[in-house]
């Protein structure tokens, strides 16, 4: 063959190749050293570029470099959030995203940042991602529990447990279908029940609209699985949005809803109604004209309400929304003036307040009293358009109710009638079984309001910016008048009581302070909470006194010592260092020392905060440089654990270790092992230790809040299935005083975390409780006791608690009688709290007996006088699993 050869041509192209391909290695391997070099120089920025780019030429390397990648990713990460380049932060997550797709590392990472910036559905998103690729993924679990609570509330689960509720909805939609109502919208369809209700009744066509990303997802599914998908149309939007013929083809002739909320409007239903009876219904039947086919007039399902209240006195409500006390933890409080919650009805009340909050009367823990009779409050025909555009300009209506009991006024609280039609309604009283919770309007007030009966209350009602608004304006009290707003009185009352109500107002002007200090409810609760102040102080002055006294030996220079620093790091507003500034003052004078003994530094972020706590500190003559906040020393808030000073180190560190729901906070123990390397000799972590207490319950009421229960769909839809996928097995916000439930063991000890002594903690732990009650073992409710020192120490599971507590909910319940060993698993990973339970055939053997304690059930005082209620647990009910 002509031009054959054994031996290949080297041709241009081959060596163009090679010599790219070298140029790529190079290339390849600078950038590989600079990121690395970068690394070391802490320019994450610049370490990030070089690694896109190594990963972009060279593929092949992404095992190779991964952790590196990531690590880089997370910090240069934590930069931009710092520097509120947010856009950027995101940006590179997608980028690193294109290149590890299915990295459950880096997709959790970046929903941990979408959660704390408020996109949760796009959070849940990335959780899920993350769980499907690797389900015994804790951190991802434990975000994805989190942020369900938030994507799909409690309440779903209660309202599709609620059988009379769904019952009556479906009769109300089955009657004005099959009435003529054949084109229907259900507005905020969560799960789409109610759409379905009405295309089974026998609608020609159903829209839904829903605005959650996650719940309009739901609905897709449950339509879908119920054969509906061709015949009811979802829509992922506000019905606020809607318009026609872009998004319906025309109006509809019956609008069902259930935004409502415990105050009623609190979820946006006027505005809705108004929108819906302008552009998406066919106009209302008028009563004045002849009767028309109902297909031809719009309705609404609910077709109105009646709002019913009450004043109350109740403990649990007072000390979360006002100051109670004078001092705590040794300070006067009288420097600061009112201190209240963010909510209030008062005339003037500013845009950061809100009109009510929620409560379930039934579960507050100490219960509450009626000072009145229930009064009616508010009417609403929902069929009523103008009536529904005139409630916001509605003259506000006064209302003077009888006191009946004697007690201290301490909220009005309210609840509704709904009317789904003439025939069917639903109520949301303290005394009804029901998914709604009651409206909480807190009378604020620096003192005391008490009332008699024959006094009478002035209530105002309104409806400003579509919220209902119930204001207790003035008690009259023997024929005068005590001005509880800025209310000034009116013709309506009667020239006497206007009167009063001037001389009353002139009575009660005093020199004082003016302004008043907002502090969130569970801030206030601390604040009211003054055994907990009292045994911080005690431990915190044990701790000063010692590390004092072992500086003050004979061979000490007679000079001003240096002082003691004190730093509080906990959540929220906290008056621990302030105290701490104080105990120095009393080192001080004992010592004889010219200069405060202790420098404390608080972490509150909040202006209103700081200013509280120098009004505090100037009333309680504590210096101003004893009390410096922390933020202002350092350059962000994760550069939080450092020396006060180069080569200074700290005597005491505060910690706060418990979230308000009642779950351990994230990085706790991450937080403690930073700070146990800042403390001087002698120094201290408070809490030192924190132990876990539990106990075994039946309680049907925690099963229907966390899933949707029993084998029969619900109304023929089956909806469990989709939406218990969103069940978490935490129930965090529990009332465990209150709570429906049958006792069936004593309390033990569950867990317990060292924060000083990590070698002394264990990854999980088994232990054998016997069952004192037959029943089905249907959840674990667990609180702490936190021990300050080997002396004090306060309970989550307290009277005058500001924690809630939290219960793992099992949804496999265990039959158990009286006898039985249930075996439990308790494990603590990072911060999340898993705890498995199995039933033992047989009895275990004990592994040490001399290992059984006292169980503290509340709050042990361990204080001169005080008295501690703990339960006695045995070596037959508790034994250590061998």
């Amino acid at each position: 063959m002509p031009n054959a050869t054994t031996r290949p041509k080297r041709s241009r192209r081959s060596r163009r190749t090679s010599r790219e391909d070298s140029a790529r290695n190079e290339l390849v391997s600078r950038s590989l050293e600079s990121a690395q070099q970068c690394l070391y120089n802490q320019d994450y920025g610049t370490a990030f570029v070089h690694y896109l780019l190594v990963l972009n030429v060279e593929p092949l390397l992404k095992d190779f470099v991964k952790e590196s990648f990531r690590f880089t990713l997370f910090k240069w990460a934590e930069e931009l959030d710092s520097l509120g380049r947010i856009q950027d932060l995101f940006d590179c997550y997608e980028q690193a995203l294109e290149l590890f797709p299915v990295d459950e590392v880096i997709l959790n990472s970046m929903g941990e940042h979408l959660f704390r910036m408020g996109f949760r559905d796009e959070a849940a998103g990335h959780f899920h991602k993350a769980l499907k690729l690797r389900p015994d993924f804790p951190e991802a679990k434990e975000n994805f529990y989190r942020v369900a609570n938030w994507l799909v509330e409690r309440w779903h689960f209660l309202m599709l447990n609620d059988r009379g509720r769904n019952h009556k909805y479906q009769l109300a939609i089955q009657k004005a279908v099959r009435g003529g109502c054949s084109t229907v919208l259900d507005i905020g369809t969560g799960t789409g029940i109610l759409g379905m209700c009405a295309k089974k009744a026998g609608a020609a066509e159903v829209y839904a609209c829903e605005l959650s990303k996650t719940m309009y997802e739901l609905a897709c599914e449950v339509v879908t699985a119920s054969k509906m998908e061709g015949s009811i149309k979802l829509l992922h939007m506000k019905s606020l949005e809607m318009e026609i013929p872009k998004d319906i083809p025309k109006r509809v002739s019956l609008v069902v809803t259930e935004t409502v909320d415990a105050g009623l409007f609190g979820e946006g239903i006027i505005e809705t109604l108004i929108h819906a009876w302008n552009h998406l219904l066919l106009p209302p039947q008028n009563s004045q004209d002849s009767p028309v086919n109902p297909s031809e007039t719009g309705r609404v399902i609910p077709a109105g309400a009646t709002v019913f209240g009450m004043a109350v006195e109740c403990q649990e409500i007072r000390r979360h929304h006002r100051l109670c006390v004078s001092t705590v933890g040794g300070l006067a409080l009288d420097a600061v003036g009112e201190i209240h919650s963010p909510v209030s009805c008062s005339a003037d009340a500013d845009d950061s307040t809100e009109p009510y909050t929620t409560e379930r009367l039934s579960r507050l823990p100490g219960g509450y009293m009626p000072l009145t009779s229930p009064f009616r409050a508010l009417d609403i025909d929902f069929n009523d358009p103008q009536e529904l555009e005139g409630l916001c300009s509605r003259e506000v209506s006064r209302l003077s109710l009888m006191v009946t009991q004697e007690g201290i006024l301490d909220a009005l609280a309210v609840w509704f009638q709904l009317h789904l039609d003439e025939e069917n309604s639903l109520s949301t009283a303290p005394h009804e079984k029901t998914c709604w919770e009651q409206a909480i309007y807190p009378v604020q007030g620096p003192q005391d309001c008490a009332v008699k009966p024959g006094d009478r209350l002035l209530v105002e009602v309104s409806c400003k910016d579509a919220y209902l608004r119930l204001c207790c304006v003035a008690v009259v009290k023997d024929g005068c008048v005590l001005r509880l707003d800025s209310w000034e009185g009116g013709d309506i009352w009667g020239p006497e009581v206007e009167l009063c109500s001037a001389l009353a107002g002139l009575q009660t002007d005093r020199e004082g302070p003016t302004e008043a200090f907002i502090l969130e409810c569970p801030e206030l609760a601390l604040l009211n909470n003054t055994h907990y102040h009292q045994n911080f102080q005690a431990a915190m002055g044990k701790l000063l006194t010692r590390l004092q006294e072992a500086r003050s030996g004979p061979q000490v220079i007679e000079q001003d010592s240096e002082p003691l620093y004190v730093l509080d790091v906990s959540e929220g507003f906290s008056l621990i260092s302030l105290m701490a500034a104080q105990l120095g003052l009393s080192l001080a004078a004992r010592s004889e020392s010219a200069s405060a003994l202790v420098r404390a530094y608080s972490s509150v972020e909040k202006e209103q905060h700081q200013t509280i706590l120098r009004l505090l500190a100037q009333g309680n003559r504590v210096p101003v440089e004893a009390l410096e906040f922390w933020l202002n020393h350092v350059e962000d808030d994760s550069a939080v654990f450092q020396r006060p000073a180069t080569e200074k180190l700290w005597s005491a560190i505060v910690l706060d270790c418990v979230e308000t729901c009642g779950l351990i906070r994230q990085k706790l123990m991450e937080k403690a092992t930073l700070a146990r390397c800042l403390l001087e000799d002698g120094g201290r972590i408070f809490p030192e230790r924190i132990v876990i207490y539990g106990m075994l319950v039946e309680s049907d009421m925690l099963l229907q809040e966390s899933a949707v229960q029993g084998r029969e769909p619900t109304l023929g839809f089956n909806i469990a299935p989709f939406i218990n996928q969103f069940t978490v097995p935490i129930h965090v916000f529990l009332d465990l005083s209150t709570l429906e439930c049958t006792r069936l063991s004593e309390p033990a000890e569950l867990f317990s975390l060292d924060l000083m002594n990590t070698h002394n903690n264990y990854p999980s732990r088994d232990l054998m409780m016997q069952v004192t009650s037959s029943g089905r073992l249907t959840a674990i409710p667990f609180w702490y006791q936190i021990h300050l020192d080997d002396k004090w120490s306060v309970s989550t599971f307290s009277q005058d608690s500001h924690w809630k507590q939290a219960a793992v909910v099992l949804q496999d319940p265990l039959c158990v009688t009286v006898g039985d060993w249930v075996r439990l698993t308790v494990q603590l990973h990072k911060s999340s709290l898993s705890i498995t339970a199995t039933r033992e055939e047989d009895r275990p053997v004990a592994m040490d007996a001399s290992r059984s304690e006292d169980i503290v059930a509340m709050d042990t005082a361990k204080e001169e006088g005080a008295v501690m209620d703990a339960v006695e647990v045995d070596s037959s009910s508790v034994t250590e699993s061998p």
